[in-house]
């Protein structure tokens, strides 16, 4: 076995002995032999192909006493697929007959209900998908064009070539729902570009919120709606001309009263005694559960979130803008849902969000703590990830 490469483009080879009689498959067998496979490749880890060789499902699943069912026991490990933060989610397998190669969720204490999901015909589909993903994540090769291109015409036209790539690699079989949402989410990260005139870290395109909610759905403030903690101009002329959905899913905008300061809306109530130090400059908008706050700060124009339960206050988006192209995202999945029913595979959808919110607001996303009362924890990525709650369900 071999490694080459930097870490960013490191492939993996196999010796003919190293496959031994397991592969049988001859474009299988060039493939591992030959160019190899990715170390990592955004989606995909095969690094586990260095640490432990190539391994029967049922070897690396310690699976002693015969549970597995019998078409899975001969599958072959040839990596991971990889969540959002690195982490190692499903075995990625290799049928070394027929070339197949698919995924499965492990049940450590039920093995029995173990089964193949399909993901690529072939290793060299494998690869090619994986290499279009993380090309349009970076927007390098073939989708290098697009680094100077925003809104929603260059979205569309980055899904399309996207789902070419893929839709020529299944030759009319069927698309795993990882790539679909792949090609159908990722690129909406394209849809809003740098802020150069807003002053926030996005420049919306004109009435995307309006097109997407329906006009009757946006509230848009005037200047008596205002505190005198909220001095951030980009953040007031954002909430005069473009606004905010009443209704965001997970967000629900309080239009009764002008904008209360934080301290202003807990005034008459013992638990104000809790609230956080900058109670005076963070002017509430809504709640995003029954117990936590949507704040921005008046200053800074940061979007943060207060939860009375944790006595915590968060970091929830860069700003307004970020907030709104959340939303928006979020509503837009809903439509995409409804139609591909990019669900089923809730656990890779939610990756699928975050990774592509991620794109758009690293801070939406990113664990680190910058209050005195932050543990980490992130709204967003938390309500993408309840499976429970099931909230990306159509």
């Amino acid at each position: 076995m071999s490694a080459t490469g930097t870490a960013d483009t490191a492939v993996i080879t196999l010796t003919e002995e190293e496959l031994g009689p397991y592969v049988t498959h001859a474009s299988s067998r060039r493939r591992l032999t030959g160019p190899g496979l990715p170390a990592t490749a955004g989606l995909l880890t095969c690094a586990s192909l260095r640490r432990d060789g190539l391994r029967r499902l049922a070897d690396a699943t310690g699976d002693s006493d015969g549970r597995l069912a019998g078409h899975l026991r001969d599958q072959l490990v040839i990596g991971e697929l990889l969540a959002h933060d690195g982490a190692v989610t499903e075995p990625v397998l290799l049928d070394g007959a027929t070339g197949e190669v698919s995924t499965t969720c492990v049940f450590e204490d039920r093995p029995e209900l173990m089964d193949r999901d399909p993901l690529a015909p072939s290793l060299d589909a494998l690869v090619r998908f994986a290499t279009a993903v993380d090309e349009l994540a970076g927007l390098r090769g073939r989708f290098a064009s697009y680094a100077g291109r925003r809104g929603p015409r260059a979205a569309a036209e980055a899904s399309r070539q996207l789902l070419a790539v893929f839709e020529e690699g299944v030759a009319g079989g069927e698309m795993a729902p990882l790539w679909r949402m792949s090609a159908l989410i990722r690129p909406l990260a394209l849809v809003a570009g740098p802020g150069s005139r807003s002053g926030l870290t996005l420049d919306l395109p004109a009435r995307l919120l309006d097109e997407e909610f329906g006009a009757g759905e946006i509230v848009r403030f005037e200047d008596v709606d205002f505190p005198a903690a909220l001095t951030h101009e980009p953040t007031r002329r954002f909430l005069r001309e473009v606004g905010l959905p009443e209704d965001g899913w997970w967000f629900t905008l309080d239009t009764d009263v002008p904008l209360p300061t934080l301290a202003e809306h807990w005034a008459d109530d013992a638990r104000s005694r809790h609230l956080p130090a900058e109670r005076d400059r963070l002017i509430r908008l809504g709640y995003l559960m029954e117990d936590t706050s949507l704040v921005v700060d008046g200053g800074t124009g940061a979007v943060l979130c207060w939860s009375e339960a944790d006595t915590a206050l968060r970091p929830l988006n860069a700003d307004l803008s970020t907030l709104a192209f959340t939303l928006w995202l979020i509503h837009r999945e809903k439509s995409l849902d409804a139609e591909h029913e990019l669900s089923d595979a809730y656990e890779q959808l939610a990756d699928t969000m975050i990774r592509t919110l991620a794109a758009v607001d690293p801070i939406a996303c990113d664990p680190s703590r910058t209050t005195p009362t932050d543990d980490g924890w992130r709204y967003w990525p938390g309500m993408f990830e309840d499976y429970a709650g099931g909230g990306l369900y159509a």
